[in-house]
C-alpha cells in the first residue's frame, strides 16, 4: 500500500547515473560500478565462449549466465535504490532523476563503455527508484538531462571544457571543482526541485510524477 504523498518537500535529492559510478546523489552518496563492471565484463566472456560454439549444450550454459547476470544486477539495482528511497523519505525530501530515454543513442562512448552501458539496466534502476518512491509518498520528478555535466552547480556555466576528465568538474567561469558526477547531481536536484516548483503553481502534484 503506497503511503500518502509527500506534497510540500522542502528541496529535491539528485540522482545522477552512471557507468563509472552507477549512482551519485546530491548528498555525496556514491553507489560504485567498478568491482560490477568488471564482474560483468568477466559474465560477457564467459558467456561470449559458448555462443560462438553454437551447440545445444553451449547455447544453454550461455543462458545460464545472461541469467545469472541479470539476477545479480537487478539485486545490485533493488539495493541502491531502496537507500536513494530512504534518504530522500528520511529527509522529507522528493527525488530527481535525468530522463534518460534514448541515453544508448545518445551516448558517445568508447567501446568497453559502450558494452557496458547496453548490459546495465539504467531503466530498471530507475523504475526501481520510482517504485519505491511512490509507496513510500516520496515525489519523483524528470528533468532534461542536457549539459548536467558540463553546467557549473555553482554559477550555472556551461561549457565543455568544464569537463576535462571523466572524474574530475573545474569550471572555467568561476574555478569551482569537484568530482564530476557530484556537480552533475546536484544540477539535476536543482532543475528538478525548479520543475517541482513550477508543476505545483500550475497543476496538482501529481501530474509531474511518475505514474
Amino acid at each position: 500500500m503506497a503511503a500518502e504523498l509527500n506534497a510540500n518537500p522542502p528541496s529535491s535529492l539528485g540522482v545522477d547515473l552512471g557507468i563509472v559510478n552507477v549512482a551519485v546523489t546530491s548528498d555525496g552518496a556514491r553507489h560504485c560500478g567498478r568491482k560490477t563492471n568488471r564482474r560483468h565484463e568477466h559474465d560477457r566472456t564467459l558467456r561470449a565462449k559458448p555462443q560462438k560454439k553454437n551447440t545445444k549444450s553451449a547455447k544453454r550454459r550461455a543462458k545460464k549466465y545472461a541469467g545469472r547476470e541479470a539476477r545479480r544486477t537487478k539485486d545490485i539495482n533493488h539495493k541502491i535504490s531502496k537507500r536513494i528511497v530512504a534518504e530522500a523519505e528520511r529527509t522529507a525530501r522528493g527525488i530527481a532523476l535525468e530522463d534518460l530515454t534514448g541515453i544508448r543513442q545518445r551516448a558517445r562512448l568508447r567501446k568497453p563503455q559502450r558494452a557496458t552501458l547496453h548490459s546495465w539496466p539504467f531503466a530498471q534502476l530507475g523504475a526501481f527508484i520510482a517504485y519505491k518512491a511512490k509507496k513510500a509518498g516520496v515525489p519523483v520528478v524528470y528533468v532534461d538531462p542536457a549539459y548536467t555535466s558540463q553546467e557549473c552547480s555553482q554559477c550555472h556555466h556551461i561549457e565543455r571544457g568544464n569537463r576535462p576528465s571523466q572524474a574530475r568538474f573545474a569550471c572555467r567561469s568561476c574555478g569551482f571543482v569537484e568530482h564530476a558526477d557530484l556537480n552533475s547531481s546536484h544540477n539535476i536536484a536543482h532543475r528538478g526541485w525548479m520543475a517541482w516548483v513550477c508543476g505545483t503553481q500550475s497543476t496538482a502534484p501529481e501530474l509531474t510524477l511518475l505514474a
